[in-house]
C-alpha cells in the first residue's frame, strides 16, 4: 500500500506583505513550517491566509499570547490551561472550567494540523470560519474567559512588552483584537503532528506490528471497523473528514451539534470528526467527552449505535447496533489506532509556553 504513495516536493514559502491600505500586515521574518515527511505524500499544503502569512515574529507573539493569561478578566486563565501541550493542545477534564469556575458542556478539541482545516469550519458545532475567528470567542465567553475585548486590548496595551512585539510582528503598536487573533492563529498553525509509528511507516522507516496491520485491515474494511469513511485512509494523514456527521451517540439530543448553526434539522446531532492521531493523550473521547477510554469508544461503534433519523448514511451497521466487532478485531484495531500516536509532538520545544 505505502510502495503505491507518491512521494513529491512541499515547499512552504512566505514573503513580505505590502498593501495600499492603512491596515496593517505582517511584516518580518518569513516562518517555515516544519512539516513532517508523512505529510508531504501525495497531500496539499497546508492552507495559510494571504492577510496573515506566518512570520517568526508573528508566530512567537502568538505562542506569547497563547500561554498568557492576560486575555482572561482576572488575569488567572490562558489558552494553553484548556488547550495543554502534553495532552495534545486539548483538556483531559471531561469540561473545561472557566475563570468564575463554571463548566461547559462540551470537551475542548485538541489543536494540530489546524493548517490543513480545508473545511474552514472550526469548533464542534462549525459555528466559525477560521482560525483567527476562533481564536476571539475564547475571550468574551461567559463560561471561558469572561472577559471583553477593550479590557484584554487595552491589559495588553498597558503592558511593558506587548506593544513592542506588535510593532514587529505586524508594524503597529496599536493592539486590536484582529491582531491578536491573527497572532494566535500564526502560532497554531505550527502545530504540526506528523511523527507516529504510523507515519514512519508510510516512510519505509519502520514496520508495523502484526497487530498494527490486522488493525488498519479492520480499519479499512467496511464488515471491520468501518472507520475509514470518516477518519480517511493513510493518504489522508490527518485523519478525519473535517465534516460533521451524527455517529450513533443519542437517540434524545440535549445538545443539537451542527442544527443549532445551520437551523436545519438534518443537521441534528451532527459534529466535527475529530483527528484519530494522538489518541492516547486526548481522553476523553466524543464531543461532550462521555467515554473515558478508547476501550469504550469501540465499544459503541461495535454495539452502541443508536439510529435516529439523522445517524449517518456512512454507518451502514447502525440497524444493528454497530459493526459488531469480535474482541480479536478490537484490540487489533486500538493497536493500530495507538500506532498514530506521535509523543515528539507533546515534547516539541517551539510548542511549550516561552
Amino acid at each position: 500500500m505505502k510502495k503505491g504513495i507518491a512521494y513529491f516536493v512541499l515547499i512552504v514559502s512566505f514573503v513580505w506583505l505590502y498593501s495600499c491600505s492603512d491596515d496593517p500586515v505582517s511584516i518580518g521574518t518569513p516562518y517555515q513550517l516544519d512539516i513532517p515527511g508523512a505529510l508531504k505524500l501525495n497531500f496539499p499544503p497546508p492552507e495559510i491566509p494571504a492577510d496573515n502569512p506566518l512570520t517568526q515574529e508573528g508566530v512567537q507573539l502568538g505562542r506569547k499570547l497563547f500561554f498568557d493569561p492576560i486575555l482572561s478578566a482576572n488575569g488567572t486563565q490562558a489558552c494553553a490551561d484548556c488547550h495543554a501541550p502534553s495532552a495534545a493542545f486539548t483538556d483531559n477534564r471531561q469540561f473545561s472550567p472557566g475563570i468564575d469556575g463554571i463548566v461547559g458542556t462540551r470537551n475542548s478539541m485538541p489543536i494540530f494540523n489546524a493548517a490543513w482545516n480545508f473545511g474552514d469550519k472550526f469548533f464542534w458545532d462549525g459555528r466559525v470560519n477560521s482560525l483567527e475567528n476562533q481564536a476571539l470567542e475564547p475571550v468574551t465567553n461567559p463560561i471561558e474567559m469572561h472577559n471583553t475585548w477593550v479590557k484584554a486590548v487595552n491589559d495588553l496595551q498597558a503592558h511593558p512588552d506587548y506593544p513592542d512585539l506588535f510593532e514587529q510582528a505586524f508594524g503597529t503598536s496599536t493592539i486590536d483584537s484582529t491582531l491578536v487573533t491573527k497572532a494566535i492563529a500564526q502560532f497554531e498553525r505550527t502545530l504540526i503532528s506528523g511523527n507516529s509509528r504510523f507515519d514512519r511507516y508510510l516512510l519505509d522507516e519502520i514496520n508495523l506490528t502484526p497487530a498494527e496491520f490486522r488493525g488498519l485491515n479492520v480499519f479499512m474494511t467496511e464488515s471491520g471497523g468501518d472507520c475509514f469513511h470518516c477518519h480517511g485512509n493513510p493518504a489522508n494523514p490527518l485523519w478525519t473528514d473535517n465534516d460533521f456527521h451524527n455517529n450513533g451517540l443519542d437517540s434524545i439530543f440535549t445538545d443539537l451539534g451542527l442544527e443549532s448553526v445551520t437551523g436545519s434539522p438534518f443537521d441534528r446531532g451532527k459534529f466535527k470528526t475529530p483527528s484519530l492521531r494522538n489518541l492516547v493523550f486526548t481522553a476523553p473521547y466524543m464531543h461532550d467527552g462521555r467515554f473515558a477510554t478508547l476501550d469504550e469508544v469501540l465499544d459503541h461503534y461495535s454495539s452502541g449505535v443508536k439510529v435516529t433519523p439523522t445517524t449517518d448514511p456512512l454507518m451502514q451497521f447502525a440497524f444493528q447496533g454497530g459493526v459488531q466487532m469480535t474482541p480479536e478485531e478490537k484490540a487489533d484495531l486500538k493497536a493500530f489506532l495507538l500506532a498514530l500516536t506521535d509523543s515528539s509532538f507533546i515534547t516539541n520545544p517551539a510548542f511549550q509556553a516561552p
